[in-house]
């Protein structure tokens, strides 16, 4: 990981066209190459980045050359050049430009025509690090999670409860849960984190087609969730399904560590 704090600009084109004036700002640049531009206020996005798989090359000598090429051709064309002209250029090159960037950094995506330019003119860090392999991000309280822990504790959905089968197959997709009630009656569980009303209507889905089935009518609807929308709470309930509100760190043996009176 290569990190750069620097006054820069950036330019990109492409499919779209964005710049960034010049302003202190973080650059980020992965193994990959992928270039990431980040200010210090404001969303945890970028400002601009191009993804990976792409290309970074250091242009500065070809744009700096561009730069010179084009003002010395202009001075030629205005008959303004002449020997003492050129004993102060010469001196004067001898001092870092305040217009010319320091660095210039092209990246350019392999997929298309997209090309992101960074022209660095004061770069007040340049670090790079190596992280190694990171073994990625562990969720906890995923849906996977709540369903096993649910299929695990079937009674929370009533007493006397029984598993059928986790991911009960369907024609349009698997139910999270399929149980057996206390009255011997088929209950088709959806679960969701953070349950709204996508969730009910394909808990509404699953309902309809397996009331089709003699076997398993009448099917009941679940609709468990560590919370569930107002909205979500008023349709299920219109459609005769029960909402269940799932408490993660209870089912997983969590025990609460807050103060209590007894």
């Amino acid at each position: 990981m290569r990190i750069i704090v620097a006054d820069c600009s950036a330019e990109y084109s492409g499919r779209l066209n964005a710049s960034l004036p010049l302003a202190k700002r973080v650059l980020l640049i992965k193994a990959d190459n992928s270039l990431l531009i980040f200010s210090e206020l404001g969303s945890y996005k970028p400002l601009n980045w191009m993804a990976a798989p792409c290309t970074l090359k250091d242009v500065t000598a070809q744009v700096i050359g561009q730069v010179g090429d084009e003002s010395g051709d202009e001075a030629a064309e205005a008959g303004q050049v002449d020997a003492q002209s050129k004993t102060n250029e010469s001196a004067d090159s001898a001092e870092p430009s305040e217009t010319l960037p320091q660095q210039v950094l092209r990246v350019s995506s392999d997929k298309s025509s997209d090309v992101l330019e960074v022209s660095l003119f004061h770069v007040y860090s340049d670090e790079s690090y190596d992280l190694g392999e990171d073994p990625g991000l562990v969720k906890d309280g995923v849906e996977d999670h709540l369903q096993r822990y649910l299929a695990e504790q079937i009674e929370r959905i009533g007493a006397g409860a029984k598993l059928v089968r986790r991911e009960y197959p369907t024609a349009i997709g698997p139910v999270d849960i399929m149980a057996i009630n206390a009255d011997g009656e088929h209950v088709a569980v959806e679960i969701k984190r953070h349950g709204g009303i996508d969730g009910v209507e394909q808990l509404t889905r699953y309902c309809e087609l397996l009331n089709r089935d003699p076997l398993l009518a009448p099917v009941h609807g679940i609709f468990a969730a560590q919370t569930i929308t107002p909205q979500a709470q008023v349709l299920a309930k219109d459609r005769g399904f029960t909402c269940l509100i799932l408490d993660y760190d209870e089912m997983k043996g969590v025990e609460d560590d807050s103060l209590r009176l007894f």
